[in-house]
């Protein structure tokens, strides 16, 4: 059976084909085209909805030290040598999630989450031609997140090649990592992001801290928060031309943070909410069974939100979502989501998609 990542892959790239110019941009984002800025070299819909600008660094491991001892001054050894970092950047559709135990089968890295399977596919080790040494070296490579999309997409590294030396053929095999990985519905990639990026998000992300910090101190001090709420959203709507004027001059007092990607809310923290997920069940990589998870629309008919249970022990929205297996559509909530993280024979994550947090 066709491999739903590539049948993912495939799509996105005809589509990015045909989905180009001025009109279609701005009819991706609601009329208004994103300025150059915020789309930063994408030139199509799905670049400018689903890209990721990563900034890759390369640093010579054999020129990173400099000796400070008399006697090795002394020698003009590959210490006394200057090699350049190499920064590029490139244009990438989804985020990896490598697993131990698949073409990593070496590494000593225990990988148990989203976050460090990511943080293991953006690093890495290569041999390259130095110029200061005149012979090729080990190198280190780094990936940071230059630009951030409205919609991100992680691929868990489940299936690989297994080299079969001994078979006859030597063909060799395509097997699938059934380790569990875990992951929340809620993605923070603050620290996948460069110093650029960072310090945008940091002053969202100050923000939303000290107010939170602000109401429990209300609340441990009796005040009721609710209440507070309810009387600001009344002042707001007596008097909206007071709003509007408030609104003006907190923006002519603070000023404007630049945009780290196309579509995202001013206040944008880095975080992002998981709405849908494919799955594969079975241990053959070349079978089995792939079903789509999908986010119901968890708002109620006047557009508020609706009251949510939490997960037992846990800060986790149980929401509701629904379950596709070919023709049959199941509900389901959060917690049976958040259950696909592998490590059996049950459904589990191979792709998942996640949207800005407003």
């Amino acid at each position: 059976q066709q491999d739903a990542e590539e049948f993912f892959s495939s799509i996105m790239g005809v589509c990015a084909g045909e989905m180009r110019g001025d009109h279609s941009l701005k009819a991706a984002f609601g009329g208004e085209k994103p300025s150059v800025d915020e789309l930063d070299g994408a030139d199509n819909v799905i670049d400018a909805v689903f890209g990721l600008k990563m900034e890759e660094t390369l640093t010579c491991d054999e020129l990173t030290t400099t000796s400070t001892d008399k006697d090795d001054a002394m020698d003009t050894d590959a210490s006394a040598l200057v090699e350049p970092a190499v920064v590029s950047y490139d244009l990438h559709r989804k985020l990896v999630c490598n697993i131990q135990g698949g073409s990593d089968s070496s590494s000593q890295v225990n990988i148990t989450h989203i976050g460090e399977g990511i943080q293991l596919a953006l690093t890495g080790k290569l041999e390259k031609y130095s110029e200061a040494l005149g012979r090729n070296a080990q190198w280190t490579r780094s990936q940071k997140i230059a630009r951030l999309p409205p919609c991100l997409v992680v691929q868990f590294g489940r299936f690989y090649w297994k080299a079969t030396p001994d078979s006859q053929d030597h063909a060799g095999v395509k097997c699938k990592v059934m380790k569990p990985v875990g992951f929340q519905s809620v993605f923070d990639v603050y620290e996948f992001c460069n110093d650029k990026v960072k310090k945008v998000l940091k002053v969202a992300r100050d923000k939303a801290l000290a107010e939170e910090e602000d109401r429990v101190a209300k609340k441990l001090r009796g005040e009721d928060v609710d209440d507070d709420k309810k009387e600001e959203a009344a002042m707001e709507e007596d008097d909206e031309e007071a709003a509007a004027l408030q609104a003006a001059l907190a923006m002519s007092v603070e000023p404007e943070q630049p945009q780290v990607g196309p579509g995202l809310p001013h206040d944008f923290q880095g975080l992002y909410e998981l709405f849908a997920v494919v799955t594969h069940k079975g241990r053959d990589a070349d079978g089995g069974h792939y079903m789509g998870w999908v986010k119901a629309d968890n708002t109620a008919s006047n557009g508020s939100d609706k009251k949510r249970e939490k997960i037992a022990d846990s800060d986790e929205d149980n929401d509701d979502w629904f379950v596709f297996d070919d023709d049959e559509v199941s509900p389901c909530k959060t917690e049976d989501i958040l259950k696909l993280k592998g490590g059996g024979d049950w459904h589990m994550s191979y792709l998942n998609f996640y949207r800005a947090k407003k």
